[in-house]
Parts: structure tokens; C-alpha cells; sequence
């Protein structure tokens, strides 16, 4: 494996963890309710950790769509 392929596995995994570290908060708020007290809103707790999956999902298909060469 090349460098450059080692850049990019590296960032899908960080990317990848990232997006799921905040799933899992969602997750936690909808089947607990932990963390309630330190946020009131759950609704805006949940939105906020969805705007940061979106960024990384987003990053991930930008390293898909324009870094990705056949033999990836």
C-alpha cells in the first residue's frame, strides 16, 4: 500500500469512528435519556448531533467521489 492510500484509509476510518460516536449519543438519548440534565433540549441535542454525522458522511463521499482510482 502506497502513501496516498494510507492518507485516505486513514481519513475514511477517522471519518467513518467520527459519525459513529455521534450516532451513538443520538442513541443514547433516545433510548435513556442520559445527559438530559446537561441538555435540556433533547430535540436540539439530537439536531446538533446530526448536522456533525452529516459532515462526516459528507467527507466520506467527498473522499469516495474524488479521491477514489480504480485499484483503491
Amino acid at each position: 500500500m502506497n502513501i496516498r492510500n494510507e492518507m485516505l484509509e486513514a481519513a475514511r476510518a477517522y471519518y467513518g469512528s467520527a459519525l459513529n460516536k455521534h450516532r451513538i449519543n443520538i442513541e443514547i438519548l433516545l433510548e435513556k435519556g442520559v445527559g438530559v440534565a446537561e441538555h435540556p433540549d433533547v430535540m436540539e441535542t439530537i439536531d446538533g448531533e446530526l448536522s456533525k454525522m452529516a459532515e462526516h458522511h459528507d467527507r466520506l463521499e467527498m473522499l469516495d467521489i474524488y479521491f477514489t482510482k480504480d485499484g483503491d
